[in-house]
């Protein structure tokens, strides 16, 4: 059984820096090349949707020296990797409030995802100033200031969250040893299954991704339903 989507809380950049006495800004380097391994190894085994906790809401709380390097260093990968992403048929997906990011770091983002949209072998969703609760507020905002007499379903909301576009994820994993969504994708991982790693995000390779989806292969997705066979009566 293989997901259809995978979405990864990358965290242990800071933790991963400290121990070696280096400044953060060289974990969340060292990260970006664990980004390289995670979307190629998704791409190479199929897995169509890969989403990335890369900036939450709460990151902007963050000292502003650690938030300039982020941006930096976003902005940098992106003009680095864009025409690795077109190659390999990978196409650049956005979710979060990103009109609070500078004129820069948008125009970075939309040429991204202008450039790489023919991309079909894999979507590479970035969260970005993203929160779920935020998310979800937003979604009822524009219910409300948008729509009249519509009949309120769970698939009539889901259209109006970050995340229209994409299944909800099979997965959720977390690195770092963490075992929390830290308002990750909160309404779309109601039946994701949890996998935390206790690996910090500069250590994740391809055999950290590939024990992830062994984990995941070996559980039953019931959805609360009971599973007949299990029931059934020799």
């Amino acid at each position: 059984m293989k997901p259809r989507h995978v979405a990864i809380i990358m965290d242990g950049n800071g933790r991963w820096a400290q121990a070696r006495d280096l400044p953060r800004s060289h974990g969340h380097r060292a990260g970006q090349e664990s980004v390289r391994k995670a979307v190629t190894y998704a791409a190479e085994v199929g897995i169509p949707y890969l989403t990335l906790y890369s900036f939450s809401e709460e990151n902007w709380h963050r000292p502003p020296e650690e938030i300039e390097a982020l941006m930096t260093l976003l902005v940098q990968a992106l003009s680095a990797e864009t025409d690795w992403m077109v190659r390999n048929g990978i196409r650049l997906n956005v979710i979060g409030a990103t009109h609070k990011f500078s004129q820069t770091v948008q125009q970075s983002l939309n040429h991204a995802m202008a450039t790489t949209a023919i991309g079909t072998r894999l979507t590479l969703t970035l969260a970005l100033s993203y929160g779920a609760r935020q998310e979800i507020l937003h979604a009822v905002e524009t219910i409300v200031n948008e729509t009249k007499n519509a009949a309120l379903t769970q698939d009539f909301f889901a259209q109006h969250l970050y995340t229209k576009t994409l299944p909800d994820p099979d997965i959720i994993l977390r690195t770092g040893g963490e075992y929390r969504l830290s308002n990750f994708l909160l309404w779309q991982s109601a039946y994701s299954e949890l996998i935390f790693m206790d690996v910090l995000w500069p250590d994740f390779s391809g055999d950290h991704f590939a024990e992830a989806l062994s984990l995941f292969a070996r559980r039953q997705r019931r959805y609360g339903r009971i599973d007949a066979s299990a029931e059934a009566t020799p």
